[in-house]
C-alpha cells in the first residue's frame, strides 16, 4: 500500500523535524513548508494526502491558509494551535479545519488523530458518489433520497433529512451550529439552535442512536455535530 502523504505547514524548524521524524518513523510520507504561500503552493502541485497547519505563521494567518487551500483542496486538515477556547474551535472549523490539536500535545495522540482524519477523509469521499452510504446496518441512497435501517426504510421530514444529507456528505468532519442551521433552516435562524436539538432527537430516534453512547451522530459540545461512518461506504 502506497503511504498517505502528509504536509507539514509550520514556521518553526525544531516542530517540523520533529514531525518529520515521528510521522516518518511511523511509515508517512512527509512534505514540509515554513510558511503559508509555500504550502498552499505544494498544494497546488498535487499529491498530498493531509495537512497539518500551525496557525501561527509569519506571512499570513492560518485561518487563511485554511480559506485558501478549500478553495482547491478536499483533503482532511489538522490545525495545531495553541488557542483552545470554544470561539476558537469554531471559527477554525467553520474555515475548514477537520480536527484541532493543542499545544503542546503527545505523539501517539497525533497519531491518532492522523489515523482518523485519513481514515474518514476517504469515508468522505466515498459519500459523496452516487451509491452513498451502506454498512450492512444502515444504507443511504442520495440520489433517490431514501434511507433504510436493517431494511426497513426511514420515513425523515423534509428538514430531518436535509440535515442528515448534509452530515452523511461530509462524513468524518464536525461541522457548526450556525454551518447547519443556515444551510438546512436559512441565513435568519443561525441562532435557533432548539431546531437543530429538535431534528437531531428525532434523527437519533429514528436511527435507534443511543444518544448517550452514539453509533453515527456525534455531538461536539458547544461546536457542532459530525457524522461517524462505522464499516464502511459503498459506491453502487
Amino acid at each position: 500500500m502506497t503511504p498517505a502523504t502528509l504536509l507539514i505547514i509550520d514556521d518553526e524548524p525544531q516542530i517540523r523535524r520533529f514531525l518529520g521524524i515521528s510521522l516518518r518513523a511511523a511509515g508517512y510520507r512527509v512534505l514540509e513548508a515554513e510558511n503559508g504561500a509555500a504550502g498552499l503552493g505544494q498544494l497546488a502541485a498535487g499529491g498530498v494526502d493531509l495537512v497539518i497547519l500551525d496557525l501561527g505563521l509569519p506571512d499570513m494567518d492560518g485561518h487563511e491558509v485554511l480559506v485558501g487551500l478549500r478553495e482547491f483542496c478536499t483533503m482532511p486538515v489538522l490545525v495545531l494551535t495553541v488557542r483552545a477556547d470554544e470561539q476558537e474551535k469554531v471559527k477554525l472549523l467553520d474555515a475548514g479545519a477537520n480536527d484541532y490539536l493543542t499545544k503542546p500535545f503527545g505523539l501517539q495522540e497525533l497519531l491518532a488523530r492522523l489515523r482518523v482524519l485519513l481514515r474518514v477523509g476517504q469515508a468522505g469521499v466515498q459519500a459523496q458518489q452516487p451509491g452513498g452510504y451502506d454498512d450492512g446496518h444502515l444504507r443511504v441512497d442520495l440520489q433517490a433520497r431514501l434511507v433504510w435501517l436493517d431494511g426497513e426504510e426511514v420515513q425523515f421530514t423534509r428538514k430531518e433529512y436535509a440535515l442528515f444529507e448534509m452530515l452523511i456528505t461530509h462524513a468524518g468532519k464536525t461541522l457548526t451550529q450556525p454551518q447547519l442551521l443556515k444551510t438546512v433552516w436559512g441565513p435568519s435562524h443561525a441562532e435557533d439552535t432548539h431546531y437543530l436539538r429538535i431534528a437531531v432527537s428525532k434523527i437519533r430516534s429514528k436511527l435507534k442512536d443511543d444518544p448517550l453512547n452514539p453509533r453515527y451522530l456525534i455531538t461536539e459540545t458547544g461546536v457542532g455535530l459530525r457524522f461517524r461512518p462505522a464499516n464502511g461506504l459503498t459506491k453502487s
